[in-house]
């Protein structure tokens, strides 16, 4: 998901250099929201896996 993350981002980059503003604008919101969505992905994972090894050990 990252990965879709990132080519939203090169799309917006490349449609603003070229003067797309519109499709600049929707690439980037895209992108933003797939981040978000790796981001908790990410996080629920990690805090899932804790919990089923039985904690970090120290």
């Amino acid at each position: 998901m990252l990965y879709w993350a990132a080519v939203f981002f090169v799309i917006a980059i490349i449609a603003a250099v070229f003067g797309f503003g519109g499709i600049a604008a929707g690439a980037a919101s895209i992108a933003k929201i797939l981040f978000f969505i790796f981001i908790v992905l990410f996080l629920l994972s990690l805090i899932s896996g804790a919990f089923k090894r039985g904690g970090p050990r120290l």
